[in-house]
């Protein structure tokens, strides 16, 4: 039955060899990124992803207004309690 040391000395050979493994395998990838590159004429800036920019919603102006308080409500959304059981023609900004 082997050794811890034998153990560990096959451990560190395999990661020798792993390692070169993986340096072939990265040599391999970047001649096919390579080519597929050439291929269709891209550049590495062309990989970037693209993000559209983000659309800030603007404020919508207020329609209704309370005349004792100043408040203000948009129309949209739950109506205010100052506003309950009231005509909102009668509040309607011109």
């Amino acid at each position: 039955m082997p050794t811890y040391q034998e153990y560990q000395k096959q451990i560190a050979e395999l990661g020798k060899l792993a390692e070169q493994a993986r340096q072939q395998e990265i040599v391999e990838a970047r001649k096919k990124i390579q080519a597929l590159l050439n291929e269709y004429g891209l550049t590495p800036a062309d990989l970037e992803e693209v993000k559209k920019p983000v659309k800030k919603q603007g404020s919508v102006e207020a329609r209704y207004r309370d005349s004792e308080t100043g408040k203000t409500w948009s129309g949209r959304g739950r109506a205010p309690r100052w506003l309950d059981g009231k005509n909102r023609e009668d509040y309607l900004i011109k």
